[in-house]
């Protein structure tokens, strides 16, 4: 088994873990706005790439814009996120005050939680494929035994399995995150 199934397959939980990160709990979390895009003279830039996120305390997050010109374009790409958020702007200082996630919007996002899953491990599963076939291949060419063969499809699924694992843990955690009042 190649060492880049092991890196791929971590690549994919990587993946998950920052998608995950920008799903909001019942607490403020800066990552929440790591994959919002804001438009500075004409390109589309990265929020950490204009200004600072910190969450000073559970239910507030402060965005300090770097440059004073973009706070309106920062402000903008707040209000038509799918956040939800209504910025509050003090010079080069924007406020979001998060509400209390209701019942209803909690299960909703329980329900992106597990499709962030299950695409996670969608893509496990293709790397397993991928080198599986990769496998079958050297064995037609004659190779690499088959006995070899069995002997690496096995331990590309164990892999599988742990990454699996792994997806299913930081899925339940994160559920958990959201269901706590």
């Amino acid at each position: 088994m190649s060492e880049s199934v092991d890196n791929r397959m971590e690549r994919a939980v990587s993946h998950l873990k920052s998608q995950l990160a920008g799903i909001r709990t019942g607490r403020a979390n800066p990552g929440l706005l790591t994959h919002l895009q804001v438009e500075y003279y004409g390109a589309m830039m990265s929020i950490q790439q204009m200004a600072n996120v910190s969450a000073p305390e559970s239910n507030m997050l402060v965005v300090s814009v770097f440059d004073k010109s973009a706070v309106a374009s920062v402000e903008k790409a707040i209000r038509i996120s799918d956040l939800g958020l209504n910025p509050q702007t003090e010079g080069s200082v924007i406020r979001l005050r998060l509400p209390e996630l209701t019942e209803q919007r909690r299960k909703e996002l329980v329900k992106v939680i597990k499709n962030e899953s299950e695409e996670a491990k969608v893509a496990i599963r293709n790397i397993r494929r991928d080198e599986i076939d990769g496998l079958k291949d050297l064995e037609k060419k004659k190779e690499i035994t088959e006995d070899d063969s069995k002997r690496e499809q096995d331990i590309i699924q164990k892999t599988t399995d742990r990454y699996i694992e792994k997806v299913d843990q930081i899925t339940r955690e994160k559920e958990a995150e959201i269901m706590t009042v």
